[in-house]
């Protein structure tokens, strides 16, 4: 897949926005990175796109500009000109897409039949935007348009909020959800870019969905962790439930190590929704992985992984919910 495209798949949400002044740009740009989503599709809606795009390139650098509702060759250019890395169409136009292609900028038509899937497979396209997607059928016509499809992936917008955003994004063959919820016309319009930031954190926090799974505690031996969690179970409405080659679970909550685990004092676990999504915001944060550490599922996926410093005298690990 596409360098872009794969940057887009590791954000999760591309905030859709319309700019109607352009001294709106720069600062709707901040507050969507500091939210949590540095990439946001700038739609051709309006005569001041273009230099929104440019502003915001040359602004914001960290963000990632794509050009939305592109209907000609012409708007490409002036898109690209004005530094869009990507275009996303409400159609599919083979004229459009092949002179993307030609230029090589990664382009997203959208699709909403079978037909039209068929045409950007033809056009050698990997990924297409579904749209609209709720009054097309929503998640369900695209599994069912999926199946037969099986190297075509999917960026859907239209319609998706915070309730419908991860019945989307569950289904491994969705890269993305295009959506406007966090950026309304009135919370630009009246500069209301506190509550953009807001409200784009919510829907990453939706998206991801960090809880805490379990304490893991550091023990000496065999013994010493049965009695741990034993003590754990006595104290608290907890079963000592799990006795594994590497430790004793009481409950789901308690984890006590046979020998000392990872972690000075132990370990905590967190899980999340998307381990690699949430690996790449925390990353933009300014946190570290330790790469040796990461297990994936059959498919490639990313189960687990630990941060690479401890915190309090813990190891820190995501796992996938």
């Amino acid at each position: 897949m596409n360098e872009v495209l794969k940057q887009i798949g590791d954000i999760g949400i591309v905030p859709v926005i319309k700019i109607e002044d352009t001294a709106q740009a720069v600062p709707l740009a901040k507050a969507l990175c500091e939210g949590g989503l540095p990439v946001a599709e700038v739609t051709f809606r309006t005569e001041q796109a273009e230099e929104a795009m440019r502003l915001i390139s040359k602004e914001v650098p960290q963000m990632l500009v794509g050009a939305g509702t592109v209907l000609t060759t012409e708007q490409v250019d002036r898109a690209v000109a004005a530094g869009a890395k990507f275009i996303v169409s409400p159609g599919l136009n083979p004229k459009v897409v092949q002179y993307c292609i030609e230029k090589g900028i990664p382009v997203t038509p959208g699709c909403s039949n079978p037909s039209d899937v068929e045409q950007a497979i033809e056009l050698g396209l990997e990924v297409v935007k579904f749209f609209p997607a709720e009054p097309a059928g929503g998640i369900a016509m695209i599994k069912a348009m999926a199946a037969p499809y099986t190297k075509m992936k999917f960026m859907p917008t239209g319609g998706i909020n915070a309730k419908n955003l991860n019945d989307y994004l569950s289904f491994p063959r969705i890269i993305a959800c295009g959506g406007s919820w966090m950026v309304k016309d009135d919370l630009i319009r009246d500069g209301k870019f506190e509550e953009i930031t807001s409200l784009t954190r919510e829907a990453v926090m939706t998206m991801l969905d960090f809880k805490l799974q379990h304490v893991g505690i550091n023990a000496k031996d065999n013994d010493g962790a049965l009695a741990i969690a034993k003590a754990f179970a006595a104290a608290l409405p907890l079963s000592v439930n799990r006795n594994t080659e590497a430790s004793v679970f009481a409950g789901k909550e308690i984890e006590v190590m046979k020998g000392c685990g990872r972690g000075m004092l132990g370990h905590i676990a967190f899980s999340c929704n998307y381990p690699s999504r949430a690996v790449a915001y925390l990353k933009r944060r300014g946190i570290s992985f330790d790469e040796s550490t990461a297990k994936y599922d059959e498919n490639g996926n990313l189960t687990l992984i630990y941060l690479a410093d401890e915190i309090g005298g813990f190891a820190v690990h995501l796992v996938k919910n």
